[in-house]
C-alpha cells in the first residue's frame, strides 16, 4: 500500500492514529486523533506528545520504543485534550523508521450493571473496528475498479455490512445502549439477510415462507440483522445446505412474566447436524461453542438483543430440522 492509499485508509478509522517523530512530536494525525485532542489535522504538527499524554512515564516508555525498537501497549493512559478534556484510553505503539506510530482507543467507564457477556462484547467490538475500516477501504477500491455492476453492487454489499458492524461497535463501546428503535419491516431484513448468503461462495438454498399479515414492529434494525445473520451462520457452519424463513402472527404468547395479545414468531429452520446433546442445557451462555474455532458469543448475542427488544429466542430440534425462533413484541411495551 503507498503512503497515499494509506491516509486514505487511516482517515477513514474510527481508532485515533497518530504518527511521532523521533523527537516525540506529533508529525500526523487522522481525523479521529483530530477530533479526540480537539486539534486540527495540520496545527498537531510539531506540538509535544509530552503535553498529550497526562502520565509522565508515556514519554519514558515511548523512548524505550524508539530505542529497542519493539512494540509495546500502554493500558489505561490519560489523553489530554488541547480545552483540558482528558480521556481515558489503550495506546498500541508501533515503532517506525524515523518515529512511532500511536494506535488510541478510548476505555468506556465500567457500570455497574454490565453483564458478563457486555463486557466481553465491548471487548470484542475494540478488536474489530480496525479491520471493518480496512475491508470497508478494500471494498470501495474494488468498486471504483471493477466495471461490472453484479461486482460493483457486491463491493456496495460490503461496504454497507462495514458500516452496521461499524455502528454496533461504537454503540458498544461508547455505551449507547438502549437500542435505537423505529419502525422496521421485518421482511426487508430477511430479504437483505438472503442477499447475503447467496453472495457466499457455497450458497445455500433458501426457502421463504412469509405472512403478508405481519407489521412493522418498533425494533433497531441493525441489531436484529445481527441476529439474523448471526441465526443464519450457525446453520451453514452446522452443515445445512438448506434454509427456510418462516414469518407468523402470534395470539396470546408469554414472553417472560409477561402476555402478549400478538407477537411475530420469525423461524430460522435449517437441515443441519443439529446442536450437539451435551451443549443443548447451555447453548445460550456467553462462550459456549460446538466449534473448536467457535466463539461462543453469537447466540449468547442474539439472545440479550432479543430481551432488549421484549422478546425471546428459543431452540428446538425436530427430525432432520433444527429450529431457532425469534419472538418480538408487535405491541409497543412499557418499563
Amino acid at each position: 500500500m503507498n503512503e497515499q492509499a494509506w491516509h486514505d485508509w487511516a482517515g477513514q478509522m474510527a481508532t485515533g492514529l497518530a504518527v511521532v517523530d523521533a523527537g516525540l512530536c506529533l508529525q500526523w494525525i487522522n481525523p479521529a486523533m483530530a477530533e479526540w485532542l480537539e486539534l486540527g489535522p495540520r496545527s498537531a504538527v510539531g506540538y509535544p506528545l509530552g503535553l498529550l499524554l497526562g502520565d509522565p512515564q508515556g514519554i519514558t516508555q515511548a523512548e524505550r520504543v524508539l530505542r529497542e525498537q519493539q512494540p509495546m501497549q500502554w493500558r489505561g493512559v490519560p489523553l489530554v485534550a488541547i480545552g483540558g478534556r482528558t480521556t481515558m484510553v489503550d495506546i498500541a505503539v508501533q515503532p517506525l523508521a524515523a518515529g512511532l506510530l500511536l494506535e488510541v482507543h478510548a476505555l468506556a467507564a465500567a457500570r455497574s450493571e454490565d453483564s458478563p457477556l457486555s463486557a466481553t462484547l465491548r471487548g470484542f467490538a475494540h478488536e474489530v473496528k480496525n479491520p471493518l475500516a480496512g475491508l470497508r477501504g478494500a471494498a470501495q477500491l474494488l468498486q471504483r475498479r471493477v466495471e461490472n455492476e453484479d461486482l460493483q453492487a457486491l463491493a456496495g454489499l460490503i461496504i454497507d455490512e462495514a458500516d452496521r458492524l461499524a455502528t454496533l461497535a461504537n454503540r458498544l463501546l461508547h455505551h449507547d445502549g438502549a437500542p435505537q428503535l423505529g419502525p422496521v419491516n421485518i421482511h426487508q431484513l430477511l430479504e437483505r439477510l438472503t442477499d447475503l448468503l447467496l453472495a457466499e461462495p457455497a450458497p445455500p438454498h433458501m426457502r421463504h415462507d412469509y405472512d403478508p399479515s405481519v407489521p412493522d414492529l418498533q425494533g433497531d434494525a441493525d441489531r436484529l440483522q445481527q441476529v439474523l445473520l448471526n441465526l443464519a451462520r450457525n446453520a451453514l457452519q452446522a452443515g445445512a445446505r438448506t434454509l427456510t424463513l418462516r414469518t407468523r402472527v402470534e395470539h396470546a404468547v408469554r414472553l417472560g412474566e409477561r402476555m402478549l395479545r400478538t407477537a411475530l414468531r420469525l423461524d430460522v429452520i435449517d437441515d443441519g447436524a443439529g446442536v450437539p446433546a451435551h451443549l443443548r442445557d447451555t447453548l445460550f451462555e456467553p462462550l459456549v461453542s460446538g466449534r473448536a474455532d467457535g466463539t461462543g458469543l453469537g447466540l449468547a448475542l442474539s439472545r440479550e438483543i432479543a430481551h432488549e427488544h421484549g422478546g425471546e429466542l428459543r431452540y428446538a430440534c425436530r427430525s432432520g430440522e433444527t429450529v431457532f425462533s425469534l419472538y418480538l413484541p408487535l405491541e409497543r411495551t412499557h418499563g
